[in-house]
C-alpha cells in the first residue's frame, strides 16, 4: 500500500519536522512534487548574493542578511530545517526571486536508498 511505504512516512514526518521549525525565522513552506521536495522561503527586499545556504548533518541552515533600503528595516534571518535521509542534499538546486528563495531537492529512489 502507497500510503504505508517508508518513503511516505519519511516525507510524512520531514514535513511535520519542517512545520515543527521555530517559528522565529523566515515563514515557509514545504511540499513535494513528483520526485522533487520543495521548500520556500520568504526572504523579502533580500539580495540574493546575501543568502548562505548550508547542510550539516542532515540540518539545513539558510542565512539571509537585508540591508535597509528606506523602506524596510535592515537585519538577518536564520531558519534551520531537519532533512529526512531520502532527499539528495548534493543535487540540491536553490533560486531567489521575487523575494522568495526555492529550493529543490530531489528524493532518493527507494533502490538508490537500498544499495541496489
Amino acid at each position: 500500500m502507497l500510503l504505508s511505504s517508508p518513503t511516505v512516512r519519511d516525507l510524512s514526518r520531514l514535513t511535520a519536522r519542517v512545520f515543527a521549525a521555530r517559528e522565529s525565522g523566515a515563514r515557509l513552506d514545504a511540499y513535494r512534487r513528483d520526485h522533487d521536495f520543495f521548500i520556500d522561503i520568504d526572504l523579502p527586499g533580500t539580495d540574493p548574493v546575501a543568502i548562505d545556504i548550508t547542510v550539516d548533518s542532515e540540518v539545513l541552515t539558510v542565512r539571509a542578511e537585508r540591508k535597509s533600503d528606506g523602506t524596510a528595516a535592515a537585519g538577518g534571518n536564520s531558519r534551520e530545517i531537519p532533512l529526512a535521509a531520502l532527499l539528495d542534499v548534493d543535487r540540491l538546486e536553490a533560486r531567489c526571486a521575487n523575494g522568495v528563495l526555492t529550493l529543490l531537492i530531489p528524493v532518493v529512489a527507494q533502490r538508490e536508498l537500498a544499495g541496489v
